[in-house]
């Protein structure tokens, strides 16, 4: 039985820690993005959510006019359509040329499993699974284009659990204007298109988009994004030319539509952005780009004890007191996708106070400088924080002491995608905002505030 709050009658949580997600913040910068691009968007929520929760993001961007939801890995695609029926969000129409709404979203996924014909076919793969969930797929190859063909086909035939057939699967035609990633190369792509035109006539397969992924649109006056331009408008020439006609086509994420105006052709991709973190910051700030942090995370101090001069802290005494200090105990670590770069250094908000990790990041906590606990003259000095103080390691920069996935980034020479990304699942999702209360109650490890 939990333990229950006796002046509130709510559960005591058993979890020493928490990410605060703001929908409303994530609704304001849909709108502020949407606005930009002028095309209808998709919400990219891939890695659930970048680390910001699947559903509850994914029915915010809904409501906030999204009418596509992306995912990268087709076993993701599965949970969000799942997710989704659980929260009462229609399937799309299978014709083919209907247009997806708030109300009737269309999925795209973009990894799938690899999978001969045969594989494919085979009654529960996950092929036949995603076309009899409505999912559009992305295609590169050949091999991906015949095992979907194949999945299609059986699908057509036997549908599975007694539902009506489908109808073509819908593809999105991916090509390689540059990245060196996914997508068919100017090789390759008259071949697949041609092999793709054939599965169209045989009633299999319906193209239904072009796209590609643009590598440097983050840098605005590098060149790279005008030359992957052309290339995406000769791949669609090459596409025509088969006798291909897709009704779609889409090249920008958030840095595509807020730095390349060219690029937002018939729909965007908003990943990033909707989360209130700038694709660069060097480029143009959150603030500047009137995005607002949608994530705060932040746990109650376990401990604060006074540490004599010349102590080592953490694993290794990488970081020894310099005089009399208060160090307080944060349970956070590398275990909940803390960086264990942002030893020595990582910067944490407690109580008004600027703090910082000191010695290394543990597995499941770190300890940081509360300041001095005496004066140069010996006087001692009351400690600045107790055990239950909030500490905040970054949120939205309400003040000047709060930081920001930004400042971790750079501290840690990575990117603010992989800040709060990696945050682990031991963290709860606690979400406030007008939204909240119309949270799936599916939604694994979250709750509303």
């Amino acid at each position: 039985m939990a333990t229950v709050n006796a002046s509130t009658g709510t559960p005591l949580p058993a979890t020493t820690s928490r990410a605060v997600v703001d929908l409303d913040a994530i609704a304001h910068n849909a709108h502020v993005l949407a606005a930009v691009g002028g095309v209808p968007w998709m919400a990219v929520v891939k890695a659930d959510a970048y680390g910001h929760g699947i559903a509850p993001v994914a029915t915010t961007c809904l409501r906030a006019g999204a009418t596509w939801l992306g995912v990268a890995q087709l076993a993701e695609a599965l949970h969000l359509r799942a997710l989704l029926d659980a929260a009462g969000v229609a399937r799309p129409s299978h014709n083919p040329d209907s247009v997806p709404t708030p109300e009737r979203p269309r999925l795209l996924s973009w990894l799938l499993p690899v999978l001969t014909p045969d594989q494919a076919a085979t009654p529960g793969s996950p092929l036949r699974a995603a076309l009899a969930a409505g999912i559009d797929l992305s295609v590169s190859t050949r091999a991906q284009l015949d095992a979907i063909a194949a999945a299609a086909r059986a699908e057509l035939d036997d549908p599975a659990d007694g539902q009506s057939a489908p109808g073509p699967a819908r593809i999105h035609l991916k090509v390689d204007t540059g990245m060196s990633r996914g997508g068919a190369t100017p090789t390759d792509l008259p071949a697949l298109a041609a092999a793709a035109k054939a599965a169209e006539e045989e009633g299999t397969i319906a193209v239904v988009a072009l796209w590609s992924h643009l590598s440097r649109a983050d840098e605005p006056a590098c060149g790279s994004t005008e030359k992957h331009l052309s290339r995406f408008l000769a791949a669609e020439r090459v596409v025509a030319e088969a006798g291909l006609n897709p009704r779609l086509r889409h090249l920008a994420a958030t840095a595509g539509l807020l730095w390349h105006p060219d690029t937002r052709l018939d729909l965007v991709r908003i990943g990033i952005g909707l989360y209130g973190l700038s694709p660069d910051p060097a480029v143009a700030t959150s603030a500047a780009l009137d995005l607002t942090p949608a994530m705060r995370l932040e746990a109650p101090l376990t401990q604060v004890k006074r540490i004599p001069a010349g102590q080592a802290v953490s694993y290794g005494g990488t970081w020894r007191v310099p005089t009399d200090r208060w160090l307080g105990l944060v349970p956070l670590g590398y275990g909940d996708g803390i960086p264990r770069a942002a030893s020595n250094g990582g910067p944490v908000a407690v109580n008004g106070l600027r703090a910082a990790i000191v010695g290394r990041v543990c597995m499941d906590q770190v300890v940081i400088d509360l300041g001095p606990a005496a004066t140069p003259e010996g006087a001692p000095v009351l400690p600045p924080a107790a055990a239950g103080d909030t500490a905040v390691l970054w949120g939205a920069p309400a003040d000047a002491v709060t930081p920001t996935a930004d400042e971790w980034a750079q501290l840690c020479s990575t990117i603010n995608y992989e800040i709060v990304t990696r945050l682990g699942a031991r963290v709860p999702r606690v979400f406030v905002g007008r939204d909240a209360a119309a949270i799936p109650a599916v939604h694994a490890g979250g709750a509303q505030a």
